[in-house]
């Protein structure tokens, strides 16, 4: 809320001045925030297992790379079967918590792009130690459409794991 207030003080400042490049500016503060919250609120969908709102930010199709975890090249899918895949793999046995620290934007014309490290665990019983933990860092590539910012790439360059990947591995019972 912070964040948001700050920012929002910010537009109002620049647009109060009246020039061309403040409001320009104050697009791109805007666009900015926008692209900032993305992330998190696809992790926190995800955690909530609402996968309609998690599948609200993706473009119809995204280029997906978890190359460095899954061991699979990366892949141009339907966002469609990118939701259904979590969905299966996080089911209502499966608890999840994803975290990512602040994230670096850069802009290209209608393009941009958000870089930042993320945590996430997954925890499940059935088979030995339940909890299986990972750290790594994300890319997600987006464009301006005029529902909003879209994911239309992500990536996931894992820097360490620990714990079950039986708990990683197993798709969660559906009961």
């Amino acid at each position: 809320m912070r964040t948001l207030l700050t920012a929002l003080v910010a537009v109002f400042c620049l647009l109060s001045l009246g020039s061309v490049a403040t409001a320009e500016t104050a697009q791109r503060l805007a666009d900015e925030l926008a692209i900032q919250r993305i992330p998190a609120e696809i992790e926190t969908a995800v955690d909530r297992k609402d996968w309609a709102r998690a599948r609200s930010f993706f473009a119809d199709e995204i280029l997906v790379d978890f190359s460095s975890l899954s061991g699979q090249p990366p892949a141009t899918i339907a966002s469609d079967d990118l939701i259904a895949a979590w969905s299966g793999n996080l089911g209502p046995k499966k608890q999840s918590h994803h975290q990512r620290g602040y994230g670096l934007v850069s802009f290209e014309g209608e393009t941009a792009t958000i870089y930042s490290q993320g945590y996430a665990w997954n925890r499940m019983e059935g088979n030995g130690e339940p909890l299986w933990e990972v750290w790594g860092n994300y890319t997600h590539k987006l464009t301006k459409t005029p529902e909003g910012w879209k994911v239309t790439a992500m990536t996931f360059v894992m820097t360490h794991q620990r714990g079950n990947t039986w708990v990683r591995d197993t798709p969660s019972p559906a009961q």
